[in-house]
């Protein structure tokens, strides 16, 4: 029995290192504000996201700092990157949403539409780097009151 219980938590802990290593998203990510830019800005103080598996998908804990000084916290859970909506928890999450559907478009790229009360207020595209060391997050979309922004975002793994 012990013998079974053991093999079965290293078949789970090797399928799931599979699928961090298949998945470029799977990491800690920091912020490069130098490399960043924010239209019409101001860009976060500071921001940072872990990104760990969850079933076929992503779950996403982002913190930071705002331009303001208010905090930045908020998560998501999509158990699948299919572009099925899923929610959003926490204080400030992009643009006020509160739906997030994330879909795969090849190894290295990502989409994701933001929503609030089903309306998308953000689309993003994530762009991976080959070598696994930073992740591109061009944004357009309104903010809380309804003006245009844009985003390049360029994060650094940890």
């Amino acid at each position: 029995m012990k013998r079974a219980l053991a093999s079965t938590a290293i078949a789970f802990l090797c399928v799931a290192g599979l699928f961090a290593q298949s998945n470029p998203m799977i990491g800690n990510w920091k912020l490069n504000l130098a490399k960043s830019k924010y239209t019409p800005g101001p860009a976060p103080k500071s921001q940072s996201a872990t990104i760990e598996a969850a079933g076929d998908g992503i779950r996403n804990v982002t913190k930071g700092v705002a331009a303001d000084g208010s905090a930045i916290a908020y998560e998501y859970t999509a158990s699948s990157l299919d572009g099925k909506d899923y929610p959003m928890a926490g204080s400030a999450p992009p643009s006020g949403g509160d739906t997030i559907a994330v879909k795969r478009i090849d190894t290295y790229t990502f989409e994701s539409s933001i929503k609030k009360a089903g309306k998308v207020v953000q689309t993003n595209k994530v762009v991976y780097s080959k070598d696994g060391k930073m992740r591109t997050i061009s944004t357009k979309g309104t903010d809380k009151n309804g003006q245009p922004t844009s985003s390049v975002a360029v994060y650094e793994r940890q």
